[in-house]
């Protein structure tokens, strides 16, 4: 069973990913097609050819290098080191002179690919105000569950309760994601001690606080990403019983999953590090939770144990949590979520090219990471709601991307077509094409250099997880009791 999830969640993400690729070159394809330029070929990925077919006079075919696809059109500019060459242009009579198109044209064929992809991701907007996508609670607090020991923000004064109004004097929604986050606002600050502004309760009352803070970087070996700014700090989040482990005194007090832990010794629970901590500092003290089941108050007390494996592991409840707290479905606006991933694209994009910024060309993602994103996605709960959430993203950087003024892209397409346009004659064959040689060459270079980064995230370079805790079975060593 687990072979056959596994083969249909793969299958759901090429579907998807390539549904996108699809789009764009077919934006391109159906416009070569409008202004009468001679179309090759039409490929989904790059590469040699592991299958084609030729149809009215046009090579349809699959690559062998999953990294995106192309409309061959030799009216355009060349293209060959990248597209290779199709079976209808190889050896055989020499190829007639084709007529010259003019930049108007040039600029509606390479336009069409962003415009086709825009107009999936709205495509997906609209569906996904209809479906919904789930959030977490933890996703859209900027309050603080969990500040690390000694980090840049207990260093600086900060507080667990505190609510985030604003990061480097810019206003914060949210804890994750991109835009106005606190994470995206920490990651893109560049001063080296920039102002974080919260709210805190003072004897019942808000009070509005500035601190000023430092972020740090974790130390990267020289093969890995190189880490970006943080605080050490986790959203708050209602802390929920994901399991129990069998014989625990968890299980023995009679804790079940989808249990709310609203407090321990009268202290309110935002997160499920405050009662972790407690037990490692006190582990022999007894715990009283107040809990929430299914609407009804719960008083459970119990004490930490030992397990009998691993056998280095302290005394603990015996308590697996779940990541994020409750979850809701949230049906955004189209324009919200395309007006969304702009920002983000364009947020992004300024960071790339700021010299202070801590971004950089290798924490852009390729075909690899998108493809674990999607897969990572559809495996979870939900997963379909928020693969085609991610979807809008996607769509959005991809019409961007495309229409950056570089050649090989769209966007350098539409330069060279004005620039021809304003010259009144075509730009150089010779030195176009060593143009297009020259960045493609260079695309390529560059997409195998963040695929080295995106590998290291898929699942056979992840750290293994720890050892399962067994507690020995012996009931008559509890030292709990439950009372509702």
């Amino acid at each position: 069973m687990w072979v056959l999830k596994v083969i249909f969640i793969l299958l759901e993400v090429l579907v998807l990913f390539n549904l996108l690729i699809f789009v764009h070159e077919l934006g391109h394809f159906l416009a070569a097609r409008w202004r009468g330029l001679k179309v090759l070929r039409f490929a989904i990925w790059f590469g040699k050819p592991i299958w084609k077919r030729n149809i009215n006079g046009v090579e349809y075919a699959l690559g062998t290098i999953p990294f995106g696809g192309y409309v061959s059109l030799p009216q355009m500019a060349p293209m060959d080191v990248i597209e290779g060459t199709p079976e209808q242009a190889e050896g055989g009579e020499p190829q007639e002179p084709l007529p010259v198109v003019s930049p108007l044209d040039k600029i509606i064929v390479a336009f069409a690919g962003p415009l086709f992809s825009f107009g999936l991701a709205v495509a997906f907007a609209v569906l996904v105000s209809f479906i919904g996508r789930p959030v977490s609670e933890s996703e859209t607090t900027t309050t603080i569950g969990y500040i690390v020991t000694n980090g840049p923000a207990d260093q600086a004064g900060l507080k667990v309760g505190d609510r985030i109004l604003e990061i480097d004097n810019k206003p914060v929604t949210k804890f994750s994601g991109m835009g106005s986050s606190v994470t995206w606002r920490i990651v893109r600050s560049e001063p080296e001690t920039f102002p974080v502004k919260v709210e805190r309760m003072v004897d019942g009352r808000p009070e509005v606080m500035s601190f000023q803070v430092t972020p740090v970087k974790d130390e990267t070996k020289a093969w890995q990403r190189k880490s970006l700014r943080q605080i050490k700090i986790s959203p708050a989040f209602t802390p929920i019983v994901h399991r129990v482990v069998t014989n625990s005194p968890a299980a023995r007090a009679g804790l079940k999953a989808g249990d709310e832990i609203v407090a321990f010794n009268g202290t309110p629970m935002v997160h499920f590090s405050q009662l972790d901590f407690f037990v490692a500092e006190h582990p022999d003290t007894p715990v009283e939770l107040t809990v929430e089941r299914k609407g009804q108050p719960l008083q459970v007390t119990l004490t930490a144990e030992k397990p009998v494996s691993p056998p280095d592991a302290v005394p603990q409840l015996g308590i697996y949590w779940t990541g994020g707290g409750h979850f809701q479905l949230i049906h955004p606006g189209v324009w919200e979520q395309v007006a969304s991933s702009v920002d983000a694209m364009v947020s992004t994009i300024g960071a790339l090219f700021s010299s202070k910024s801590d971004i950089k060309p290798q924490h852009l993602s390729g075909a690899v990471k998108i493809l674990n994103v999607y897969y990572l996605l559809f495996d979870s709960e939900d997963g379909w709601r928020m693969a085609i959430w991610f979807s809008v993203l996607l769509n959005v950087n991809l019409a961007i991307l495309n229409l950056l003024p570089i050649p090989v892209l769209d966007g350098g397409h539409i330069v060279l077509a004005i620039v021809e346009g304003l010259r009144r004659r075509p730009v150089s064959p010779r030195l176009l094409g060593a143009l297009q040689t020259a960045c493609a060459l260079l695309l390529i270079g560059y997409m195998l250099y963040v695929t080295f980064y995106d590998a290291q995230d898929l699942p056979w370079k992840r750290r293994e997880a720890p050892p399962e805790l067994r507690f020995a079975p012996d009931p008559t060593s509890a030292r709990s009791s439950a009372q509702p």
